[in-house]
C-alpha cells in the first residue's frame, strides 16, 4: 500500500464476506447446499421474461421502479410510495448503514446474526455491537441491554441466518417500543415467506416510525444470480434512503424478471410446500442420527454436532462425496453445519451420507 494513498480509517479491518463454496476440484457431480438456494431454481414466468428483457439491452432502466413497486404494493397490500428497491436485500441493508450510522455510532445485531450487518456498519465507520442470544435465538431484552445513546440501527433477521430460528411479532413489537428514540430497527427477511402467517414485520412498518423491513428475491424466487431485493418503511426513512441510492442500480432484466416472479403463483407454491416437506424430514432424520436441530423457519437447518471437531470431519465426509453445505465458524457456531433444504434426492443424499459418517463414529 501506498504511504500517501491509504483507504478511510477502519476499511482494511473489515474481514472479507465468503460465499457459500460451490465447486470441489476434480468433481463435476456436485451438490452444492452451502448458500440456501432453490432447488428448483427460478420459475418460468422468470425464465421468459429474463430471455424477452435481452432484447432491451441498449435501453436504461427506469429511475424509480415504479412498476416493480408497484407489483410488490398489490402482492403484499403495502404503499408502493414507501418501497425501495436494491441490488439484493445486501444493498438496502448498506443504503441504511450510510444514511444513518457513521464515525461515533453503534449498529447493534444478534450474536448469531448475518454477517453482513457488521461489514456495512464498518463501511460506514460505526462501531458494530453484538447482543448474546439465547439459545441461538433472538433476545429481546439482551439487545435493549446494548441499545444506549449510540444506537442508530438494529438489524435483527427474522428467521435468522443461519440458525432458522425466529422470534414472535409480540417480542419485536416490545422491541419496537423499547428502542432508543434515535434508532431504527430493521426486519431483515430475508427467509420470511418460509415462515408460516409471518408478513416479514409489514403490519408493524405501518404503524410505527422507526422499524423498516427487507426482503429478497434471491431465496423463495431463485434469483440470486440477478441481485434483487427491496425494503419497505416509513417514508421518512425511504426518502432518506432514495438519496443515497444510485439512480440506475437495477437493470431492465432485473426489474422485469422480478414483476414475473411475483406473479408466478405455482413456483411460488411449489417451492414453499416441498421446502416444508424435506425441511421436517431432514430435521428428523438428522435428529434420529443424535444431530439434534433447532426448529427452522427458512430452508435450511443447522445441524449441531458434538464439537468443532465432529463437525469438521462430517464436512469432510460430505465433501468427500461430492456435497457441499455451509461451514458456519465465523458466525460463532464451529460445532455446526448449515445444509440448505434441496429437493427430495438431495436431502436423502446428504442424509444417508451423515448416517454413514455418524456409523463411523459410533
Amino acid at each position: 500500500m501506498s504511504a500517501q494513498i491509504r483507504p478511510q480509517p477502519g476499511i482494511m479491518d473489515i474481514a472479507l464476506y465468503k460465499g457459500g463454496t460451490s465447486a470441489i476440484a476434480g468433481r463435476d457431480d456436485v451438490l452444492k447446499l452451502s448458500s440456501n438456494e432453490n432447488p428448483f431454481g427460478a420459475g418460468d414466468l422468470a425464465r421468459q421474461a429474463y430471455l424477452r428483457a435481452g432484447h432491451d439491452l441498449h435501453r436504461y432502466p427506469s429511475t424509480d421502479h415504479a412498476a416493480l413497486r408497484m407489483a410488490l404494493g398489490a402482492q403484499f397490500g403495502l404503499d408502493p410510495e414507501r418501497i425501495i428497491c436494491g441490488a439484493g436485500s445486501d444493498e438496502i441493508i448498506s443504503f441504511l448503514c450510510q444514511a444513518y450510522a457513521g464515525p461515533g455510532d453503534e449498529v447493534l445485531y444478534s450474536q448469531h446474526g448475518f454477517l453482513m450487518y457488521r461489514i456495512s456498519a464498518q463501511v460506514a465507520g460505526a462501531t458494530p455491537v453484538v447482543a448474546p442470544e439465547t439459545d441461538r435465538t433472538t433476545d429481546v431484552d439482551a439487545i435493549l441491554a446494548k441499545a444506549g445513546k449510540r444506537t442508530k440501527l438494529v438489524f435483527i433477521a427474522n428467521p435468522n441466518n443461519p440458525t432458522g430460528t425466529m422470534i414472535p411479532l409480540s417480542e419485536i413489537m416490545r422491541l419496537a417500543k423499547a428502542l432508543p428514540k434515535q434508532a431504527l430497527l430493521v426486519l431483515d427477511g430475508a427467509y420470511a415467506e418460509y415462515a408460516a402467517e409471518y408478513d416479514g414485520g409489514a403490519a408493524l412498518v405501518d404503524t410505527r416510525k422507526n422499524v423498516v423491513m427487507t426482503r429478497t428475491f434471491s431465496k423463495l424466487h431463485g434469483l440470486g444470480g440477478l441481485r434483487i431485493g427491496w425494503g419497505y418503511g416509513p417514508g421518512h426513512v425511504i426518502d432518506v434512503l432514495n438519496r443515497v441510492r444510485g439512480p440506475f442500480n437495477l437493470s431492465n432484466m432485473q426489474l422485469a424478471v422480478a414483476e414475473a416472479a411475483l406473479a408466478d403463483t405455482a413456483h411460488i407454491s411449489r417451492s414453499l410446500s416441498e421446502n416444508a416437506r424435506w425441511r421436517d424430514w431432514l430435521s428428523e432424520r438428522l435428529t434420529a442420527l443424535g444431530i439434534p436441530t433447532d426448529y427452522s423457519h427458512a430452508n435450511f437447518v443447522l445441524a449441531r454436532f458434538r464439537d468443532a471437531e465432529q463437525a469438521d470431519a462430517c464436512n469432510a465426509a460430505l465433501l468427500a462425496d461430492g456435497v457441499i453445505v455451509r461451514q458456519v465458524g465465523s458466525y460463532g457456531l464451529p460445532e455446526c453445519l448449515r445444509v440448505t433444504v434441496g429437493d427430495e434426492a438431495a436431502c436423502r443424499r446428504v442424509a444417508h451420507v451423515i448416517g454413514m459418517f455418524m456409523e463411523g463414529q459410533a
